[in-house]
């Protein structure tokens, strides 16, 4: 099972800091964002990983090389301009062959086990697999609905409406049917999973962290703090 993890974003709500780095080369807690990614994928047995770049995506590919240094083969997806989330993803299909495939935010930050990913949804039949967290601050109302049951790791039905309301962690197992007879372009995840949830093509998880959205400088410091400290 292959991995990609998303590094094309411009990080604009990161500024300054990303005027000249790009966000998921970011430190914290001693490392970049991405690196953090990369060995917990590494750990889990995911050796065939996906990036793709956009802005500063040589600086991204010359931080990472092909992988071997973290005993893994990365293939690198390089976008003239972003093409938003689904956009980069169909130009990455070739590299990700036609089997479901892990799919994870560069700009996130947490300790969950990416191996329950491998071993149960290798090879499942549906569209999609979304794990889901509790509604940070910035994000109160959530994304998606699960219909109930709220135990980590357990598979529920995702809904489009409903509650409990929980917020999209930016991990998933994704199937390529999801972007069957899709051009290449600028295309959004958000309403190909939405169409996918109608179909009752996709099913999700609670996962209770820990779990950050990096979206901003004071998130990136804060987070940095409690990894040092011990707290995360």
């Amino acid at each position: 099972m292959k991995a990609m993890i998303l590094a094309a974003g411009l990080g604009t709500r990161m500024r300054p800091l990303t005027d000249h780095t790009p966000k998921p080369l970011l430190p914290v807690g001693g490392k970049p964002l991405i690196v953090w990614h990369v060995e917990n994928l590494v750990r889990a047995g995911f050796t065939d990983i996906v990036i793709n770049t956009a802005w500063l995506g040589a600086q991204l590919e010359q931080a990472l090389g092909d992988g071997a240094a973290f005993g893994a083969h990365i293939a690198w997806s390089h976008e003239g301009e972003p093409l938003e989330t689904a956009g980069g993803i169909i130009k990455a299909l070739p590299l990700l062959g036609s089997q479901p495939f892990l799919l994870v935010n560069g700009d996130i930050w947490l300790r969950y086990d990416f191996a329950h990913l491998r071993s149960s949804y290798a090879h499942m039949q549906k569209r999609a697999h979304l794990v889901l967290v509790g509604n940070p601050g910035h994000n109160p109302k959530g994304d998606f609905a699960l219909d109930g049951r709220m135990f980590s790791g357990v598979e529920c039905t995702v809904r489009n409406e409903g509650e409990p309301r929980l917020t999209f962690a930016g991990v998933s197992v994704l199937h390529p049917q999801l972007f069957a007879g899709l051009a290449e372009g600028k295309r959004q995840l958000a309403p190909l999973l939405r169409a996918a949830i109608t179909d009752e093509q996709v099913t999700g998880e609670y996962f209770a962290g820990p779990w950050v959205d990096v979206g901003t400088p004071e998130r990136l410091t804060e987070l940095d703090q409690q990894i040092r400290s011990g707290a995360l």
